[in-house]
């Protein structure tokens, strides 16, 4: 579904990513879990061209992300070029980013309108069939200011699944919430999970990356330390740093 060969990025003299190489397999849920600063936001950022690599190849299917030949080199896409790629694979941010002066419908349908030119009355029925998936239907005349955190994170993985992605990226959809509202959308993570969508998270919710993700992968320093079956990874960690981590995310989370 979604290759990454060689990722690096680089901001002036400082190397963020070293390196980054992996794999999503159709209807997979892969976690990155690491220390904060360990490139796992970069990394996302990237896959999609938010930031804008300094080396590498990303590959969705057979299709090259974000560059195109000109002539006999490969060059960046302009972001016209790139707006039918982004389409594939949507993004939910640590924030919600939702318009303010829009109801929660107008939000989730606002994207299907302007980037895909879809007729607005089935605009409007995509948004209400996204918001029923995760659970708010009932408050698609609401407007964000109305919500909690949790409901307007969950307003927000409706807009992306109004997007028809091949691919979800996750990063760190619950950083911002509080810690009574997390579970809410950890709950409807997981069901996306289970319908086997393809989705990449970053969280710093090990135990539900050990639960829900198919794989693991552990980054620092830029760079994959160790990855594998996500019981695999999480309960028993064959490298000192990983085990290190993980013991620290233990003692933290007691």
């Amino acid at each position: 579904m979604l290759r990454v060969h060689e990722l690096h990025k680089n901001y002036g003299d400082l190397e963020v990513l070293k390196g980054i190489s992996l794999e999503l397999k159709p209807g997979e849920t892969l976690s990155l879990i690491g220390p904060s600063g360990s490139g796992k936001s970069t990394c996302l950022r990237c896959i999609n061209y938010l930031e804008k690599p300094t080396s590498g190849e990303i590959w969705l299917g057979d299709e090259l992300i974000g560059q195109v030949k000109d002539g006999k080199r490969l060059r960046l896409m302009s972001d016209r070029e790139m707006a039918p790629q982004r389409r594939e694979i949507a993004m939910v941010f640590q924030l919600f980013y939702l318009w303010p002066h829009l109801n929660v419908r107008d939000n989730v349908a606002l994207g299907p309108i302007k980037a895909q030119g879809m007729p607005r009355k089935q605009a409007y029925e995509l948004a209400d069939a996204m918001l029923e998936k995760v659970h708010l239907r009932h408050k698609a005349e609401a407007y964000p200011e109305q919500l909690s955190g949790g409901q307007q994170q969950r307003v927000a993985i409706a807009r992306a699944l109004a997007q028809q992605p091949k691919v979800i990226l996750f990063d760190e959809p619950t950083s911002a919430l509080d810690p009574e509202l997390v579970g809410e959308v950890l709950a409807v993570i997981r069901e996306l999970a289970e319908e086997g969508r393809s989705m990449i998270m970053v969280t710093h919710e090990v135990r539900f990356a050990r639960d829900v993700a198919d794989r693991v992968i552990f980054m620092d320093g830029g760079r994959i330390v160790e990855q594998g079956p996500s019981a695999q990874v999480i309960d028993n960690p064959r490298h000192e740093r990983t085990r290190s981590f993980l013991g620290r995310m233990a003692v933290e989370s007691a």
